[in-house]
């Protein structure tokens, strides 16, 4: 009797391990889907001069980002990084407004959240040549029941500076 419950009991904490594994990859797989970089792949830009580029992103159906500007310090603001060892460099970078956002449990609480597609105003410098800039755009997703951990996409650009 003691050995069927020993049993029932491991059977029952594999199950759970295994349901919890499952539940974490799917929450990463949502993380990494919630938001795309759409374009620009390649620009061309006056080579040692602050050059205008519009950066489009798109956040998944269902899903929501916090802006650039959070409503509190517990929020994870999206942001967007040039690496230095690119040769270009972020001049200046005007994320759009957030739209307000609120779940139905507290609706008085207002978000600041990115949806749908939106747009970063970039200004970008490089030198006279070719150069491939890996830059990244990290931001916490939610959808209307949990927020996942921050994540990190990568912003692939091809600038070409005559």
């Amino acid at each position: 009797m003691l050995r069927s419950r020993a049993l029932t009991l491991a059977i029952a904490l594999v199950a759970t391990a295994g349901s919890a594994v499952a539940i974490h990859a799917q929450m990463r797989a949502s993380v990494a889907a919630a938001v795309t970089y759409l374009f620009p792949e390649q620009i061309t830009v006056v080579a040692d001069k602050p050059t205008p580029v519009d950066l489009h992103f798109k956040v998944a159906p269902g899903m929501h980002v916090n802006s650039h500007t959070p409503r509190g310090e517990e929020f994870i603001a999206t942001t967007l990084n040039v690496p230095e060892t690119s040769g270009v460099r972020l001049v200046h970078a005007t994320f759009p407004p957030g739209t307000d956002f609120s779940f139905p449990i507290d609706p008085k609480e207002k978000l600041s959240v990115y949806t749908g597609e939106f747009t970063i105003h970039a200004e970008l410098s490089a030198p006279r040549g070719e150069h491939l800039v890996e830059a990244t755009l990290r931001y916490q997703a939610c959808n209307t029941n949990v927020c996942m951990p921050p994540h990190s996409i990568p912003v692939a650009i091809d600038v070409i500076a005559k």
